[in-house]
């Protein structure tokens, strides 16, 4: 099978295509033949060797795929033929087939395509992690989401719709304005002006970007208001003077996803389930930009790095197979 392979830790241009041995079905965990695969934030940063997940060259890149199920242990809710999205925990989900743990898949809702599945787990979990369990976002407040047409940006609108709140969206070009509003924010400001007062005081930002930014959004949280952090694709992790959160009785809080959900099945099942009620009742709609074929892959991570991705950034198989 093809899979895209990290050989040493410089960077998306040293990623090679290669051929290898398919993966074996175990009997704990599926066997998945894979249609599309997302492309995250943390897959650049692994290429680096710089994401909190270390592993060692040679390795499989991809943490999260969807597909058809080829094998399924039994008892693991599973069977041959079911659609599903996936997490791929250690990777090797940028490969034709995969192995995946089943308490880390979900059956693919009918109304999602394959595209829209590789984006629906990692996003999806982590917006819905971020604002209902440590933003505690409640119906009727303003949520503010930054970097709001990227992949984790668009899932934070929807999220925050399904949620009751009023979403204001903060974007950086005219086209990523159409992708939020896409999405469903209720208002979009632009970042290249004075977004904190066009928006006006929020209950909660949500923030992977970091960097300069993540001053003003101390600045105009509303009183008792929470900025849940998510990353830094700004660059630079930034600091918080506490008489500021003190002063003006706000909040920050982390929203380290991965690390929490992986240690917690349930949890995982739990969301899954909410979720599918957001699809269900046309909150949740996944938004896909450009799709790659595997050979694009360094294309693909490379627009990532350079914040030029509008929607969920994905790698088509099914064209390209």
């Amino acid at each position: 099978m093809r899979a895209v392979q990290v050989s040493e830790l410089t960077g998306p241009a040293a990623l090679r295509i290669v051929d290898v041995d398919e993966p074996i079905a175990d009997g704990e965990s599926l066997l998945v033949d894979v249609k599309a695969a997302g492309v995250s934030f943390p897959e650049l940063l692994q290429t680096r060797g710089q994401y909190q997940l270390k592993l060692d060259p040679p390795f499989i890149l991809g943490g999260e795929l969807s597909g058809v199920v080829r094998e399924a242990p039994e008892g693991s809710g599973f069977a041959t033929g079911d659609r599903i999205t996936a997490l791929a925990p250690f990777g090797g989900a940028f490969a034709e087939v995969a192995l995946v743990p089943s308490f880390a898949a979900f059956k693919l809702p009918d109304a999602l395509d394959f595209g829209q599945g590789a984006g629906y787990c990692m996003n999806y979990h982590t917006a819905h992690f971020a604002l209902a369990r440590r933003a505690a976002l409640q119906a009727g407040e303003t949520l503010l989401v930054h970097g709001a047409a990227g992949g984790t940006g668009t899932a934070a609108i929807q999220v925050g719709k399904g949620l009751g709140a009023r979403v204001v969206a903060v974007v950086s070009t005219d086209e990523k304005a159409e992708v939020a509003r896409a999405a469903g924010a209720d208002e979009v400001v632009r970042s290249d002006g004075d977004w904190r007062k066009e928006a006006g005081p929020a209950n909660v930002i949500f923030d992977p970007v970091g960097g300069s930014r993540f001053d003003e959004s101390v600045r105009a949280l509303a009183p008792e208001g929470r900025l849940v952090v998510i990353g830094f694709t700004e660059g630079s992790i930034p600091t918080v003077s506490v008489n500021r959160l003190l002063f003006r009785n706000v909040s920050v809080v982390g929203a380290g996803w991965g690390h929490f959900a992986f240690e917690r099945p349930e949890y995982l099942r739990e969301v899954a389930a909410a979720l599918d009620a957001m699809v269900a009742a046309g909150h949740v709609d996944p938004i896909v930009g450009r799709r790659y074929p595997l050979e694009g892959v360094r294309d693909a991570l490379e627009d990532l790095d350079g914040r030029r991705a509008v929607g969920k950034i994905v790698l088509d198989l099914e064209e390209t197979a």
